[in-house]
């Protein structure tokens, strides 16, 4: 009886636990780079820290512990290169995991060590605007929807 007691109480704390780690919900808000027009929607209450500034227009950002980053970027495509091209001249690794490549973007994302990688660029006018983010291979399941709401809200606006 005492043992069936203590299982109960363990699954009891445990569900407690899970429950508190999930009770505060992910705020977001839009960045904006006014120089290019570029808008994206960013989970501030994740990524709450300033980590610099990016080549051309745009901001870093990193979890309060700095295990993650995601990065909002625009650069001016003065040789006005596609996607595929642009791409290519930044020599990605060659162990991609997912890559999609069309006449207006491109989304890449595969693992370096223990991080997941993913960028995002659109093409749009003579910007390029984009997305990269970092973060611990051991969160990508808990952080597919958060890497896919950043994805699909990049706009210039």
């Amino acid at each position: 009886m005492t043992s069936i007691i203590k299982a109960l109480s363990a699954l009891a704390c445990a569900v407690c636990w899970s429950a508190g780690a999930q009770a505060e919900p992910v705020r977001w808000s839009t960045y904006r780079i006014p120089e290019t027009g570029t808008s994206v929607d960013i989970p501030v209450s994740v990524f709450s820290d300033m980590a610099g500034r990016p080549d051309g227009y745009g901001q870093r950002f990193q979890t309060a512990d700095g295990r993650a980053n995601l990065t909002v970027q625009s650069m001016a495509n003065d040789t006005g290169d596609s996607p595929a091209r642009f791409l290519a001249r930044k020599n990605p690794p060659p162990n991609i995991q997912y890559k999609r490549i069309t006449a207006r973007f491109f989304a890449v994302s595969s693992y370096k060590g223990d991080y997941v990688w993913y960028n995002r660029c659109n093409f749009v006018g003579r910007y390029v605007h984009c997305v990269l983010i970092n973060y611990p291979r051991a969160w990508e399941r808990d952080w597919d929807g958060l890497v896919t709401r950043i994805s699909l809200s990049l706009s210039r606006g």
